[in-house]
């Protein structure tokens, strides 16, 4: 179990870290995904030069659209760059080839500069972005660059294969010596790692070819513009307000994060209810069955609390979410009555406990040990180690067998049936010695022989035996019967059979008219095949 034990314990932490992170990332996020924008990007080529804001009747995105037009028109006429500032109304403005380009102003500004200062920084970078546009239109240019694009995609190619073939011989290596060592009982680990290496595979290969493309893309002036609008397509999809609760409005982005989170809580109150049932009421003495009654009355409040103060962290106000529970009621009137019926099933076992996990039930045609009671369904494990998922509705609607159920001390009926010839106190006493053979019956209550009836064919006795291990009660009745067949045998009782006497009396057999000629028919076929 050693490779087992590598793979498995790991997991426990990591969970907590998942969480842990999942919590820094929304308080270091959600400042940022709520910021509103005030400035707009000035776009060349599909690269940002920078940002400006409002400036009198026109707003950011207004001047940085008459920007963005003058500068595609300055590169389409192929023009010598020509970028000049000059002083207007005591505000620097920016001049391209001799045309008024935009005029900086306080509010476009960083902090600890002057208008002076920001208005040359500007202006040096408008000059060589559109200088750098000219020579990326360039036949030169293009050429190389479209050579480079093509042995980026063969080592992309390459890349991908080589991982490819890393993963399979690795992988194989490394099934191999799991397989061959005595210490690994089944496949799990081997399904476990060749899952996380294909996780693992397909994951490295998205990202290299993610940066393959993305690199491609910003070596050609068009490419790249498509990319940065594709991109601000995106980031204005998932930054934009979808959704509107009381007076708060939620971005894509922002209900990401907040399933995010909730997702985390629910991989932390499984962690913590774990370590609970591992690390402390296991050692408390409680039976298991309490155990996890306990275990899941702690997870799912841990579940409900939490949920609600991180919507109260989040900014939502409660008392909004009741168009959603309206909502809600509304799905489980029409297509959520089973899910509705099972989870309020699955509270009433967990509180009354007709059932508990280690009991040893029978639900319709299975019979089993109940190894888990969730909020839906709980799982059997039967004797032949399968699983079977049951809805916990049925264990309310219909009839259960809880051989457990307070006293695990059951009663075994055993049939048996001996000729007529033989002693019945004879056949009680053989009984009797089979069973205290036993070492899993009980002697108190006694073991118990009855004289049910006179068969057809036999004398049929029934041995009624006590047990305190009822999930073991097939393997007790073959033991026995085991035990019964050799005590019978020792004393010469016979073990009947049915039998049928057949009495014919003397006379002639009458056949209809139809019979006779069917009957002369099949001898006259039988006398020419001879």
């Amino acid at each position: 179990m050693l490779y087992y034990r590598r793979l498995q314990l790991p997991s426990k932490y990591f969970n907590i870290l998942i969480a842990i992170v999942t919590f820094i990332l929304f308080i270091w996020l959600t400042p940022t995904v709520a910021q509103t924008l005030t400035k707009a990007p000035v776009i060349l080529d599909g690269q940002q030069l920078f940002k400006i804001s409002d400036s009198g009747q026109y707003n950011a995105q207004e001047r940085a659209s008459l920007i963005n037009s003058q500068l595609k028109n300055a590169i389409q006429t192929y023009e010598s760059i020509q970028v000049k500032i000059e002083k207007r109304n005591q505000l620097p403005t920016i001049l391209l080839n001799d045309r008024y380009l935009l005029t900086v102003t306080e509010q476009d500004t960083v902090p600890g500069s002057t208008v002076d200062e920001q208005s040359k920084i500007w202006s040096q970078q408008i000059e060589e972005a559109l200088q750098q546009a000219h020579l990326e239109r360039t036949r030169t240019y293009l050429q190389q660059t479209t050579f480079v694009a093509a042995a980026i995609l063969l080592m992309t190619i390459g890349f991908s294969w080589l991982l490819g073939w890393i993963k399979h011989h690795f992988f194989r290596v490394v099934s191999q010596r799991l397989t061959t060592s005595n210490t690994i009982p089944n496949s799990e680990p081997l399904r476990v790692l060749e899952i996380f290496f294909k996780l693992v595979l397909a994951s490295t290969r998205i990202a290299l070819w993610m940066s393959a493309i993305l690199y491609i893309t910003n070596l050609f002036p068009f490419t790249r513009q498509w990319s940065y609008q594709i991109s601000n397509i995106l980031i204005t999809s998932f930054t934009s307000p979808i959704l509107t609760l009381g007076k708060n409005p939620y971005s894509l982005t922002e209900l990401i994060i907040l399933i995010g989170l909730l997702f985390g809580l629910v991989i932390f109150a499984g962690t913590v209810t774990n370590f609970l049932r591992s690390r402390i009421l296991h050692f408390t003495g409680i039976n298991r069955g309490a155990q996890e009654a306990i275990v899941i009355l702690f997870k799912y409040g841990l579940i409900f609390i939490g949920t609600l103060v991180l919507l109260q962290i989040w900014g939502l106000d409660i008392s909004s979410l009741t168009i959603l529970a309206s909502a809600l009621s509304v799905g489980i009137g029409f297509g959520l009555q089973d899910i509705a019926k099972n989870f309020g099933s699955g509270l009433v076992l967990v509180f009354e406990r007709p059932i508990q996990v280690g009991d040893f039930v029978e639900v319709g045609e299975y019979t089993g040990i109940v190894e888990r009671i969730g909020a839906r369904s709980t799982e059997i494990r039967t004797l032949d180690h399968v699983s079977i998922i049951v809805p916990n509705s049925r264990f309310l609607e219909k009839e259960v067998i809880n051989w457990s159920h307070r006293n695990p001390i059951s009663r075994l009926h055993l049939p048996i049936g001996v000729a007529y010839s033989s002693d019945p106190k004879a056949v009680q006493a053989a009984l009797l010695d089979a069973a205290s053979k036993h070492p899993n019956v009980l002697q108190a209550p006694s073991p118990l022989v009855l004289f049910k009836e006179f068969g057809n064919n036999s004398l049929n006795f029934e041995l009624l035996v006590w047990t305190a291990e009822p999930n073991k009660q097939f393997l007790l009745k073959s033991d026995l019967y085991y035990n019964i067949y050799e005590a019978l045998q020792q004393r010469e009782i016979e073990i009947p059979f049915p039998q049928l006497d057949l009495h014919m009396r003397s006379g002639t057999l009458e056949f209809p008219p139809e019979m006779q000629l069917a009957l002369i028919q099949m001898f006259e076929r039988l006398s020419n095949n001879k």
